[in-house]
């Protein structure tokens, strides 16, 4: 939204069958606009609030008139929903706080602005319109660092295109001065002696130039790929830290076989790109400009006899570049769905083999590596068929080299030594010309590289410290100030949330699946940001905390329980790198873990496989609680932590919790109501908001939603035939 003068316009293009609109919004009407007619204009003060309302097929901006009825402003396809979704957010904003926060359009351009292609994200990159040119010098300027390997491998190249030229010199002496020398023929017969000598000293010449163009090419190559390994590795390390400093949101948009595929395929082919195109490249250009400028000294007509082709073979190269380019891009994203599928694949296995469905899988990886493979051998094909004909341009030159030589050597002009040389130069003219034809080929695949690279290391972190950012010694006051929150444009999770923790109260969240519970633990570990509202501990915003300061004084025990593929030691320590022996088997025997873990084959040191599948849903709750505990935290968060455990082991749990929730601030969701009676406050989420507060006991007697819920707990315990939880 942009202001001008005293007025803020933005537009709403809405692509329906019947008409195209917009909403021009200025500091007191809305003005909407019907194929550039303005039929209707409606004051702000007569608006309560703007809503979003999605119905079959399109969506529709509402707002409620001062009689609370609900009447639609303007309506448009699917597409416009994130548009539409911004826009509630931005007009309810603006009736609050007078002011309009950010860029409307900027916030929801989600295509490139140069041809109009589909961006992955409103600030992603169109691998069409990307500056090639920027994208190198970015990656020369990365290279800096080791410029010292890079300029010694370089001198090494300038070595052997020097030591290129001395192979048909020194082979041309031999055919002129011993092979086709009749005085020599009959030196051979009077001082045979003599003419050995000097035809040993040329072959021993010619094997001299081969192993020092050897050993130099051994000394050229370890200083290629030292630069090489070291380059890799720190795009390696750049893109592993940057996916670590990105919120949650931010990696959710991308799978998780596409992170690691742009972590370890994308840096492997810039590893490759200057292992082995990059020397191609010095190499080939400087035996080109060596062997071009020797040719040009002898014979320039015979220069220009062999440089005729090349203007035909760089025209056909240009023309097809672009195609090409364009050609890797789509193997690449076929490869990464492929790596996407794998992916998916291997790590639900035991739910794959659980439904007996490894056929269907198999079939659905065939097809995702048949798609990748189809457009491989496509683009292989298609260079096939244009390779020949780049090829044979350049290779016409030959024709009218050999018809030149044979002319001259036939008028007496030339020695057969000379037009060997001359053959043998032209030979090392027309490698590098040919290979400079596959460049094409070449510069798609590592632009592809770098591009998806530098898209990562680009990306501005949504939850980021500032540059005042403290670390807090917790004290565990935690303060949500009209906290409101979304994961994206289209609907608040949170809306307006308001409360505060002390330090050794025990906190229980309750509600109805999917009413932000463990969106609102999210953001006390600051796995997000607010949208609107803050959240304070211990009187600081947490956005001018470390989050390495907040998170080292949180311990987690989160839904979903996640184990390394190590050992119970391991994954314990993981918590707390400093604790002991002592200290371990301590927060085990807490959690009720010790017992079964001395179980096991070795104890301790038993390996649990990767995400611990060989251990028991309830023993990986167990460990997960006793690594959180561990840490020994100011702040305990539990998500379900006990969901797994049998009833006797979670009341040994709960019992261990009350001693140790005394001095720390804990915040609990659970399945059973009934873990929550001893709980210091219950807080009740409705419809994202803060529906109840109060104890068990409370919330019992106001007979609202919390004692609903407790209701149909004893109901659904009674059908089981088991004993209530819920009481």
């Amino acid at each position: 939204m942009k202001k001008a003068g005293n007025e803020i316009q933005y537009n709403l293009t809405l692509s329906g069958a019947f008409c195209n609109g917009r909403v021009d919004v200025t500091r007191d009407v809305l003005m909407c606009y019907e194929e550039d007619a303005c039929v209707r204009t409606l004051p702000f003060s007569q608006v309560q609030a703007f809503l979003l309302r999605g119905e079959n097929g399109s969506v529709s901006l509402e707002y409620t008139d001062l009689e609370g009825k609900a009447r639609i402003l303007c309506r448009g396809t699917m597409e416009c929903r994130n548009l539409f979704a911004e826009a509630v957010r931005q007009l309810n904003l603006y009736k609050k706080n007078g002011d309009f926060p950010e860029d409307l359009q900027a916030a929801n351009n989600m295509k490139c602005p140069k041809c109009g292609a589909k961006l992955p994200r409103p600030d992603g990159v169109c691998m069409k319109c990307v500056d090639k040119k920027k994208i190198f010098v970015r990656f020369v300027q990365l290279a800096l660092p080791y410029k010292k390997y890079l300029f010694g491998s370089v001198f090494f190249f300038f070595i052997t295109a020097a030591i290129g030229l001395l192979g048909p010199y020194v082979s041309k002496i031999l055919v002129d001065d011993y092979i086709r020398n009749a005085e020599m023929q009959s030196l051979i017969l009077s001082t045979p002696g003599k003419v050995a000598v000097g035809f040993v000293s040329v072959l021993l010449a010619m094997l001299g130039v081969n192993l020092l163009n050897e050993g130099v090419c051994v000394l050229r190559n370890i200083t290629i790929m030292e630069a090489a390994v070291r380059i890799s590795v720190r795009l390696r390390d750049d893109v592993f830290a940057k996916v670590h400093g990105m919120s949650l949101s931010q990696i959710s948009r991308r799978t998780a076989g596409e992170l690691i595929q742009r972590v370890g395929q994308d840096t492997q082919d810039v590893q490759n790109f200057i292992v082995y195109e990059i020397p191609n490249v010095f190499g080939q250009l400087l035996s080109l400009i060596a062997i071009g400028s020797v040719m040009l000294v002898y014979d320039w007509r015979l220069f220009l006899i062999v440089v005729l082709p090349m203007p035909i073979a760089m025209a056909a190269m240009r023309g097809f570049h672009h195609k090409v380019r364009k050609l890797y891009g789509q193997q690449w994203r076929a490869g990464s769905r492929a790596g996407n599928v794998l992916f998916d694949i291997f790590s639900g296995i035991r739910v794959v083999k659980s439904y007996g469905t490894e056929a269907r899988e198999s079939d659905r990886y065939a097809k995702a590596a048949g798609e990748e493979r189809q457009i491989a051998v496509r683009n292989e094909v298609f260079w096939a068929k244009v390779s020949p004909f780049i090829r044979f341009s350049l290779t016409l030159g030959t024709y009218f080299l050999l018809y030149y030589t044979g002319k001259r050597i036939l008028g007496g002009e030339m020695t057969v030594g000379e037009a060997t040389m001359f053959t043998a130069y032209v030979s090392f003219i027309y490698g590098p010309i040919r290979w400079l034809t596959q460049i094409p080929t070449v510069l798609a695949r590592a632009v592809t590289a770098l591009v998806r690279l530098f898209d990562v290391l680009d990306e501005t972190p949504e939850v980021a410290d500032t540059e005042a950012a403290v670390d807090l010694d917790i004290q565990g006051t935690i303060t949500f100030d009209h906290v409101s929150f979304g994961y994206d444009k289209t609907m608040e999770v949170l809306k307006d949330i308001s409360f505060e923790i002390h330090p050794g109260e025990m906190i229980g969240l309750v509600g109805h699946s999917g009413v932000g519970k463990s969106t609102l633990i999210n953001l006390v570990m600051r796995l997000y940001d607010v949208t609107e509202g803050a959240i304070y501990i211990d009187g600081k915003d947490i956005r001018s905390i470390s989050q390495e300061s907040i998170r080292s004084q949180v311990g987690a025990v989160l839904q979903e329980t996640f184990l390394f593929a190590g050992t119970v030691y391991d994954n314990l320590l993981y918590a707390k790198p400093t604790a002991t022996r002592d200290e371990i088997i301590r927060s085990a025997k807490i959690a009720g873990a010790h017992e079964f873990i001395c179980k096991l084959p070795q104890g301790y040191q038993t390996r649990v496989g990767e995400k611990g599948q060989t251990l028991s849903g309830g023993e990986r709750q167990r460990i997960a609680i006793a690594r959180a505990l561990l840490r020994d935290p100011k702040i305990l968060i539990l998500d379900e932590a006990t969901a797994s455990l049998d009833t006797e082991t979670e009341k040994q749990i709960q019992e261990a919790l009350q001693l140790l929730i005394q001095d720390r601030t804990t915040i609990a969701i659970a399945h059973r109501l009934s873990t929550l009676r001893n709980a210091t406050r219950i807080f009740v989420l409705d419809k994202g908001g803060l529906a109840e507060t109060g104890t068990h006991e409370e919330l019992l007697a106001k007979k609202g939603i919390y004692h609903d819920l407790v209701m149909a707990q004893r109901s659904m315990s009674r059908m089981g035939g088991g004993k209530s939880n819920a009481t």
